[in-house]
């Protein structure tokens, strides 16, 4: 996956790894083709932020489901 510019730090390093295997399988189930090189220049920014927002949402449904389990 390209590389990060986000100044967010992950609490658990070790996790970034994990949390990019999670994003490549939610754009799986949601039909999306993540270019093997990585490289989006040929896509449009709207294109890009709704793929983003599909994958974020999924994201945060998984981590939900799993919050709600632990109860």
């Amino acid at each position: 996956m390209a590389q990060s510019r986000s100044s967010n730090t992950l609490l658990v390093p070790q996790a970034m790894a994990a949390l990019d295997r999670m994003k490549f399988e939610v754009a799986q189930e949601l039909g999306i083709a993540i270019p093997q090189d990585g490289y989006y220049g040929s896509m449009a920014t709207r294109e890009a932020g709704s793929i983003g927002g599909s994958i974020t949402r999924r994201l945060v449904q998984i981590a939900e489901q799993s919050l709600a389990g632990q109860s």
